[in-house]
């Protein structure tokens, strides 16, 4: 089943091509939210501040996002692609050419370090967009995506609900939980990820 292209939570309509220097101007300011959000958190992500730390104005920043939640949704749009770029044509293991299980695994520890650096980010989208999380596009394709790797992996059973299950141990508030409440590494709940999914998989593969 091939994969759907590139789509990130805010992702213009096809036809809206922004000019060259625009593209470069908009990618500026999310690089300097990036820089922000990673150094305080995303509570001190403000259109005052993202104003003052990229050196423009603060109405430049009103139009190129309308409001505070029009740039968080262009941030973790510009975080969601780089993420999907990765797994869909980025170099294995977490690219195509590796077993499907390799992939599975790779897409789990790749998701885990993004949630690492950029949690509350990815956890403020969760909480906002709760009513569509499901049926939105961002999460549609990653769906589609390990439903895919399950079923090249030749699991026996419906790969959709099983996709569902394991990208619930990848939501940024589980994670963010079992990092800074119960203390766990992020490599421990990596190493987690990789023995669910080997169990999951060699459970539901059919007997030959």
């Amino acid at each position: 089943m091939p994969e759907r292209p590139l789509l990130g939570v805010g992702a213009p309509l096809p036809g809206n091509h922004e000019r060259a220097d625009a593209a470069r101007n908009r990618q500026l300011l999310l690089d300097a939210a990036q820089q922000l959000v990673r150094e305080q958190g995303v509570d001190s992500l403000t259109m005052d501040a993202l104003a003052k730390r990229a050196g423009v104005g603060k109405g430049t920043v009103f139009r190129r996002f309308g409001s505070r939640s029009g740039l968080l949704r262009a941030l973790l749009d510009h975080a969601e692609r780089k993420y999907q770029e990765a797994f869909m044509f980025g170099p294995p293991p977490l690219g195509p050419g590796a077993a499907p299980v390799d992939r599975l695994i790779a897409f789990g520890r790749a998701r885990l370090l993004d949630i690492e650096v950029e949690g509350e980010l990815h956890r403020a989208a969760e909480i906002g967009e709760a009513s569509d999380r499901y049926t939105g596009a961002p999460y549609e394709l990653l769906r589609s995506h390990v439903s895919m790797l399950l079923r090249q992996a030749n699991i026996d059973g419906d790969a959709t609900l099983i996709a569902d299950g394991l990208l619930g141990l990848l939501t940024a508030a589980l994670v963010m939980h079992q990092m800074h409440v119960l203390g766990y590494s992020r490599c421990q709940i990596g190493d987690n990820w990789e023995a669910f999914v080997r169990r999951v998989v060699t459970t539901l593969r059919p007997v030959e």
